[in-house]
């Protein structure tokens, strides 16, 4: 099984996909377990003095002013762990638990947070038994990290709360970690607030995100360009030189990857009763504009997540000089920004693709397609409540993607009072992901079909491997009604589990 080493500088984002979804197991280096060991030697020596300081010998958030005597602040880091594991809703899934688990251990790792090398070693024994806490929905507000989400998390550690073990089965953790000969961590100064204290949840999410979308960005391309080949549209709009005088990478990479597809296509370019068409709509015309403007908010949104996974956000934070400052790394604001960004793009990927659904579907715009795409229309209703649920997946995408980080809500006696929301933007972001793969979807099966239809026209060779790939996949061609449901199911099937992208590869090679 592939392992990942967690060193004091920060882990790749293939690294958090490869434990979050991969089940890589995670291993310490010498050299974090050396930097663990030398941080917490500096919060030792700090705990050991008469000077409060936050985190070692105080109390936390408003109520940071008091000074804990050295016979309570075991206890003190145990009671921040129970009283922040107070989520509340659905348990999120796995994927993200693994993550949030293991950028904690990035940052712990780092040397900045003082937390001892055993408990670093018990987060990755946590990791590598499959042992995944139940985490909530809602308890985060996505500033002193994702606080409720990451204590329920180190509640499992300290053997407390309940955990899903590798079969799917939830426990009480205590169970889980004593069947896998794991001694729960007695914590001492510092470490309770160490491991709540981070944007691991949001972080996670967007990285998991960016590798969704990376792949759907790549088959709205393909679906892009095979409805403008089913509308018999033009592919002169795809030229290189075109995208070059507006030089977008994204624009040029979706461009080039739709004329890929379409290389060698014998419908492009004809039009019905051979009447020229001028132009094409712009949900075809402009479609390497709209999925490029995404493909370079992704770009920046990866910028953002790698700074963050080179990031240690915690507070306070233990310097090299052997100082412990309090600070405001831990605020979700860069996150939260790029989350929303990205969901603003997603909507308006899957509200041009669903225009384009719609112009095929609607005789009069079809260039001589049947009405709805349908076998006998009047008796058959063809394709038009796919159209209608994917009509709804766009609304639902355009409610999605009203940003969450423009608003705050004060917290903690106003101590806490400017929070980004990041955690929140995250998992509006995830749904919005899963939903455009829907949407994508349909646009898929109307556009299939639709190619099919144009009897006597020979489609691209890309476009031939699509259909006959969709249609081995158990997704059915033209023909009369039948029960919808499953044959869009099978389409988003295939588009969520890449075999789109693979069966138009064996003909293009690799998109862009």
């Amino acid at each position: 099984m592939h392992t990942v080493v967690v060193g004091t500088s920060g882990v790749t984002a293939s690294d958090v996909l490869a434990v979050a979804r991969g089940g890589a197991r995670v291993q310490l280096s010498e050299e974090a377990v050396a930097a663990l060991a030398a941080a917490r030697e500096i919060v030792d020596a700090l705990a050991a003095k008469p000077d409060p300081v936050y985190g070692v010998s105080t109390g936390f958030g408003a109520l940071a002013t008091r000074h804990i005597s050295p016979e309570l602040r075991a206890q003190l880091q145990r009671n921040i762990v129970r009283s922040h594991a107070a989520g509340m809703g659905p348990a999120v899934e796995r994927d993200v638990v693994r993550a949030l688990m293991f950028l904690r251990l990035k940052t712990v790792c780092s040397g900045h947070t003082g937390v001892r090398p055993e408990v670093a070693q018990t987060m990755a024994d946590l990791l590598n038994a499959g042992i995944t806490p139940v985490v909530h929905e809602y308890g985060s507000l996505g500033c002193s990290g994702d606080l409720a989400p990451l204590s329920h998390c180190a509640l499992a550690l300290m053997g407390e709360g309940d955990a899903e073990g590798p079969d799917g089965v939830v426990r009480p953790a205590a169970e889980l970690l004593a069947a896998h000969g794991i001694q729960p961590v007695e914590l001492r100064e510092k470490e309770g607030l160490a491991l709540l204290n981070g944007t691991d949840g949001m972080l996670g999410m967007l990285i998991m995100a960016l590798a969704d979308l990376d792949t759907l960005y790549r088959s709205a391309d393909v679906t892009a360009a095979l409805s403008l080949e089913a509308l018999l549209g033009t592919d002169k709009v795809l030229a290189p030189e075109l995208h070059a005088i507006r030089p977008h990478p994204g624009q040029a990479a979706s461009a080039a990857n739709m004329a890929a597809v379409l290389k060698g296509s014998g419908l492009t370019g004809h039009h019905q009763d051979d009447a020229p068409r001028v132009q094409d709509a712009y949900s075809v015309r402009c479609a390497p504009q709209v999925a490029g403007a995404g493909r370079d908010t992704m770009a920046h949104a990866r910028l953002v997540a790698d700074r963050e996974l080179a990031a240690a956000v915690d507070n306070p934070v233990v310097l090299p000089d052997g100082r412990v400052e309090s600070n405001g790394n831990f605020h979700g604001a860069p996150v939260a920004y790029v989350l929303d960004f990205l969901a603003v793009a997603v909507a308006d990927l899957g509200s041009i693709a669903e225009r384009r659904t719609d112009r095929l579907l609607d005789k009069n715009r079809s260039h001589g397609l049947p009405p709805f795409l349908a076998d006998d229309a009047g008796v058959d209703s063809g394709l038009m409540i796919a159209q209608y649920t994917q009509a709804a997946l766009v609304s639902e995408l355009k409610r999605l993607a009203v940003p969450a980080s423009a608003d705050s809500i004060p917290s903690s006696a106003m101590q806490e009072d400017h929070v980004s929301m990041g955690w929140s933007a995250a998992r509006k972001l995830r749904t919005a992901v899963d939903n455009l793969t829907r949407v994508l979807a349909v646009e898929l099966y109307a556009a299939t079909r639709a190619v099919e239809l144009r009897e006597g026209l020979t489609p691209a060779p890309a476009s031939r491997a699509v259909i006959d790939a969709l249609r081995a996949a158990g997704v059915q061609g033209p023909g009369p009604d039948r029960f919808l449901a499953p044959d869009l199911a099978a389409a988003d099937a295939f588009v969520r589990d890449g075999r789109l992208l693979a069966a138009v590869e064996t003909v293009t090679g690799p998109l862009l």
